[in-house]
């Protein structure tokens, strides 16, 4: 693992309490399961975006195919 580097910011209090739940639960630190939470949201994040390539494609697709789509659509 990298080193940590520390930073500020406020949160609800009940996500707080939430993730101190969780980590006194577990017998964790709270910023090991902040870390695991804010990985977690990345990732999930990650997933929804769709790749370039991808969007690329469907432009292409959309270029192409208009006609088709448009009767379809009626």
């Amino acid at each position: 693992m990298s080193a940590l580097r520390k930073f500020s910011s406020q949160a609800d209090p009940e996500v707080l309490e939430g993730l101190q739940e969780v980590a006194a639960r577990e017998g964790r630190q709270f910023q090991a399961v902040l870390g695991d939470a804010m990985r977690e949201y990345l990732n999930q994040k990650r997933q929804q975006s769709p790749r370039r390539n991808v969007m690329e494609a469907f432009q292409e697709s959309l270029k192409e195919r208009d006609e088709l789509y448009r009767s379809l659509a009626k």
